[in-house]
């Protein structure tokens, strides 16, 4: 049995100012497969350490520097071509510069607490609960079902 797989290998980071708010993207869904508010993030490149890629995406994505990010967990899955897809969950208080958007998407600090009321990214209020709980530290989606939906397990 092979012990290598295929694997893409991305981040997403909750940056929070202290005051109960968190920094978002409102992925346009002209753009992207999936859309809604989301947190920063993006693909680990080729030879880049896991933390220099979450710092080079924040970066890229919000204009904020970000320092002592703390790896809190993961999500991940298989694909439809069976490609195992990871992402590094991050978590950080601390930070520099102003937020700006991109073209990936508006930029903006919001009350965390508003999130429910907002309209989200797929399974943004699932991954809120890996970046706070200290008791989890995983999000695997496991299989797809019949509806279209996907099975999930802390």
């Amino acid at each position: 049995m092979p012990r290598s797989q295929e694997v893409i290998l991305t981040n997403m980071c909750m940056i929070e100012d202290g005051e109960g708010n968190i920094v978002v993207q409102i992925r346009d869904p002209k753009r992207y497969t999936w859309s809604g508010v989301a947190l920063p993030g993006g693909h680990i490149e080729e030879h880049e350490s896991l933390h220099e890629s979450v710092v080079r995406e924040i970066w890229e994505e919000t204009g904020l520097v970000i320092k002592e990010p703390r790896l809190v967990g993961m999500k991940h899955w298989h694909t439809e071509d069976d490609i195992r897809y990871l992402v590094f969950l991050y978590k950080t208080n601390h930070f520099e510069g102003t937020v700006r958007s991109t073209e990936e998407g508006e930029v903006s600090w919001v009350k965390k607490a508003d999130l429910p009321k907002m309209d989200l990214a797929y399974d943004l209020l699932n991954l809120i609960r890996v970046f706070d709980d200290e008791n989890l530290s995983e999000l695997f989606y496991s299989e797809r079902l019949a509806d279209g939906f996907v099975r999930e397990f802390w």
